[in-house]
């Protein structure tokens, strides 16, 4: 007899009489029925896409890990207000009815990153690049005008 209550289920089938502590993790899933902003309720880690924004010199560098995802599923948009949005959606794998999954432990869904961009990007230079499944946006910065300095000769 199981110790784990039976609401986690019984993934293993049959009935042993040797209690396994992990049992219940191969069948609990707190994520199962979550539903995502805009989303139909995925099962969706991927909303939290990890995205690395650097500045150099000459521009500030977003850099986006999508695995298995191919540039026509990703989008880069730049709204008016200086809002830079990459988004995109990697798709459930299509289910055959004679498969059995063992583990799905790669998530799908949507998901939508916003950064507001500084006074000194250039907004018509952005640039985009997906290679190896890591999407690369380079903005580009406006120079820095330096202040012409006049110097005032003090009378008296």
């Amino acid at each position: 007899m199981s110790l784990i209550p039976s609401f986690f289920g019984n993934r293993r089938g049959g009935s042993s009489s040797a209690w396994d502590p992990f049992s219940a993790l191969d069948a609990f899933d707190p994520f199962r029925n979550f539903s995502t902003p805009g989303g139909g309720g995925e099962n969706s880690a991927f909303v939290n896409t990890r995205i690395d924004w650097r500045e150099t010199p000459e521009a500030h560098v977003f850099k986006a890990d999508l695995p298995g995802l191919k540039k026509e599923e990703v989008k880069v948009e730049v709204e008016d207000d200086r809002v830079l949005q990459i988004s995109g959606e990697r798709r459930v794998e299509k289910e055959d009815k004679d498969d059995t999954w063992h583990r799905v432990e790669r998530s799908s869904g949507k998901f939508v990153r916003r950064f507001r961009l500084p006074e000194n990007a250039r907004m018509d230079e952005i640039k985009a690049g997906m290679e190896n499944g890591v999407l690369t946006v380079t903005v580009p910065k406006a120079e820095v005008k330096k202040p012409d300095v006049k110097a005032i000769e003090i009378a008296g």
